[in-house]
């Protein structure tokens, strides 16, 4: 399954309401490190059938973006049952980003 987009209309269900694990991207076109990240989030999101995996593109829905603070991207926050388990800060690779996931 490859990376869910993520708006305003559908957080509450995919995010909010998910029985597993949710890895969300907080990106932006424009932005060159969210293009290095971006691959390494759909192979994981293709990997990993245990997790959800969501993109949340901060020029589209900046009040998801508000909402969590996010002031700087790439931001990576991974959730369960609504909590927000870890969090991380710019580019990382891909070793990296499997140890915020529960």
């Amino acid at each position: 399954m490859s990376a869910i987009q993520i708006t305003n209309n559908n957080f509450s269900k995919e995010v909010l309401e998910a029985k597993e694990a949710v890895l969300l991207d907080f990106w932006a076109p424009w932005c060159g490190p969210c293009r290095m990240v971006g691959p390494i989030i759909d192979e994981i999101a293709d990997e990993r059938k245990d997790i959800k995996v969501g993109k949340i593109n901060i020029d589209d829905e900046p009040e998801l973006a508000a909402r969590y603070q996010v002031v700087s991207i790439p931001t990576l926050i991974v959730m369960k049952e609504g909590q927000i388990l870890n969090q991380s800060l710019g580019a990382r690779p891909k070793a990296e980003i499997l140890k915020l996931i529960p």
